[in-house]
């Protein structure tokens, strides 16, 4: 009675209990006792039953047993352990039990044997204390430590990442940089600064602006003025070691409470950028000598090649040739209408720097196999009529001075090809001949005719106009330039005054009506125009011209009434013939050259010249 009295006692004393215990009988481990919080932990729904042992309670219906690891606990294992001689079991051994619905939950078992008299082990009690809660607490702590963990490593990479990038664009600017604190310690300088001043950052990092001041690197401290002025100064600071004029520029940089916490300095080399102002200035005034050379110094000479250039296009023009003469440049193409003046412009360029001979041919007047021997030049024998003795090219003539390719316009593709050829391998071959031979000499080509157009209608190399175009030079007509024109009219006057031993004037009415004609031949037009009324005046004072009035060359020529058509039958294409050789014919009465022929006519020369070939006349 009193046994069951003290286990009812028991009972009722564990069921107060906060933690599972478990008496279980030895040695068949029956269970003697069981609390609900117990049964709670182990997932039991029932009481145990009378005599049940707690393998057939817990093992038999599901549950498990794991270490923290989660490996399991097998109820062998289990048993053997409860009956192990040692009699130790467990003190505060942590698990997990897998209840047989398959709940988990974590406990800390606490295992201790009941001796008798004879300290034989007569029954078992088992604590398990549901730390579940407490391990979650743990589990969140300890997934928290990691996740700040990892928080921690990544700002870390993102601060070293940032650090690195600060670095490189610190050390990749061209500028001086110092970063120095509110006290004037340097932090930092960049790459820059090492090799404009002839330092090394050990040699400053971590001292006082002042101290580097005093040991003579720097002549004065921008950093010292931005911490006493507390605001953005600039001076010009002189460097020891490399001996540079700098300006310096420093920038405070302020904190939260109106405190300067860095000063940031930038530092710029004065002694390359006046370098470069120096260069600057040598080269404009190279630009106004050669100006000066052309509008002042070179007057005289420029009238002497009967160059006039008054207005701003003419002298740019010839600024451009200047400036082409100097550096030598070769293949360049002169354009412009007839009469324009390229080939004094040619001769312009040649006299600048050419030493040697200027040599001119023009390539309308001459048929294509005596143009090639002229150009080439040919061996004995290499055709019928050569010389016994051959005879060197045009191009071997101009070594080292200029060969003049007037109305290149005119060539034939054929020979076109071969000039090609000569020009970018600088040699000719003579006709007959196997030895190239090279050539030194400036390439300068002329055309009044559009090559464009030429190029469009299968006349003339594209290849040889790209490389001949790479320096072109285009001359206004004389009516875009009506600027020079009292200024040729005056120079001509006095050339063929002084040229017949006259003292022929121009009235201002004569002088007028000239500039105000539009001179579609241009300056040859002007000249002939003033050479006639030099010879055919009357008196001194030159009154024939009137405004308005003045007739072209073509209008001269008496109108022979060849071109009258009658009612009886006649040939067209006779007639324009016969027309046209009875009009070639008094123009090469009156003017002599081909040249003054083309003017008058408003013809090119290349036209003229067939044209007297055609109908058998020669100028």
């Amino acid at each position: 009675m009193n046994s069951l009295k003290t286990l009812k006692i028991l009972n009722t004393a564990m069921e107060q209990m906060l933690v599972g215990v478990l008496i279980t009988r030895q040695p068949d481990n029956q269970v003697v006792c069981i609390n609900s919080e117990l049964s709670r932990i182990l997932g039991l729904e029932h009481p145990p039953l009378e005599d049940a042992s707690f393998k057939e309670l817990f093992f038999d219906v599901g549950g498990k047993f794991f270490y923290p690891n989660e490996k399991a606990i097998y109820d062998n294992m289990f048993y053997s352990h409860l009956k192990s001689e040692t009699h130790v079991v467990a003190k505060d051994f942590e698990a997990i039990v897998q209840q047989p619905d398959g709940t988990k939950i974590h406990v800390l078992a606490n295992s201790s044997p009941v001796l008798n008299e004879t300290r034989q082990v007569i029954a078992m009690v088992t604590v398990l204390q549901d730390i579940s809660a407490k391990k979650k607490e743990q589990m969140a702590h300890l997934a928290h430590e990691k996740e700040l963990e990892e928080n921690f490593k990544e700002q870390t990479e993102n601060l070293e990442t940032i650090n690195r990038q600060l670095e490189t664009i610190l050390n990749a600017s061209s500028e001086s940089i110092w970063i120095c604190d509110g006290q004037g310690i340097v932090l930092r300088i960049n790459q820059a600064t090492e090799k404009l001043l002839g330092i090394t950052s050990e040699e400053v990092i971590g001292k006082q602006i002042d101290d580097l001041v005093n040991k003579g690197m720097m002549d004065q401290s921008v950093t010292r003025e931005v911490l006493n002025r507390k605001c953005q100064v600039n001076i010009i600071q002189k460097t020891a070691k490399t001996n540079k004029r700098l300006l310096v520029t420093g920038t405070p940089v302020f904190d939260d409470d109106d405190a300067i916490s860095m000063v940031i300095t930038n530092e710029r080399d004065m002694t390359q950028l006046n370098d470069l102002h120096e260069e600057l200035e040598l080269v404009r005034l190279e630009s106004r000598q050669i100006k000066d050379e052309l509008t002042q110094l070179n007057l005289r000479e420029l009238k002497e090649q009967e160059i006039v250039a008054e207005s701003k296009e003419m002298q740019h023009i010839l600024l451009t040739c200047q400036k082409l003469a100097n550096l030598k440049i070769s293949n360049i193409l002169i354009m412009g209408e007839s009469g324009t003046g390229k080939g004094l412009l040619a001769k312009f360029i040649h006299s600048r720097k050419n030493k040697g001979p200027f040599v001119q041919i023009n390539c309308a007047a001459l048929p294509e196999s005596l143009i090639e021997a002229e150009l080439f030049g040919y061996e004995k024998g290499a055709f019928t009529g050569a010389g016994e003795k051959g005879k060197i090219g045009l191009f071997e003539m101009a070594r080292g001075g200029t060969l003049f390719l007037d109305e290149i316009g005119e060539m034939t593709l054929p020979m076109q090809a071969k000039l090609l050829k000569c020009i970018e391998d600088k040699e000719v071959l003579h006709l007959g001949g196997l030895t190239p031979i090279k050539i030194d000499c400036t390439v300068i080509a002329a055309t009044n005719v559009k090559l464009v157009d030429q190029i469009i209608h299968k006349k003339f190399r594209q290849d040889l106009y790209f490389r001949l175009n790479t320096f072109a030079i285009t001359i206004p007509p004389l009516r875009d330039r009506v600027e020079d024109i009292p200024g040729l009219i005056f120079f001509f006057l006095n050339k063929y005054n002084k040229e017949y031993d006259l003292q022929q004037k121009l009235s201002p009415r004569s002088l007028s009506a000239i500039q105000a004609h539009a001179f579609p031949g241009n300056i040859r037009e002007l000249q002939n125009m003033i050479k006639k009324a030099v010879v055919m005046g009357q008196s001194a004072i030159i009154e024939q011209f009137d405004k308005g009035k003045i007739d072209d060359s073509i209008s001269a020529f008496p109108h022979d009434g060849a071109l009258e058509v009658k009612s009886s039958s006649y040939i067209f294409n006779d007639k324009i013939l016969s027309y046209e050789k009875k009009l070639l014919s008094r123009a090469v009465k009156e003017f002599k050259t081909t040249r003054a022929i083309a003017t008058a006519l408003h013809m090119t020369q290349s036209q003229v010249f067939r044209k007297l070939k055609k109908h058998g006349l020669s100028a």
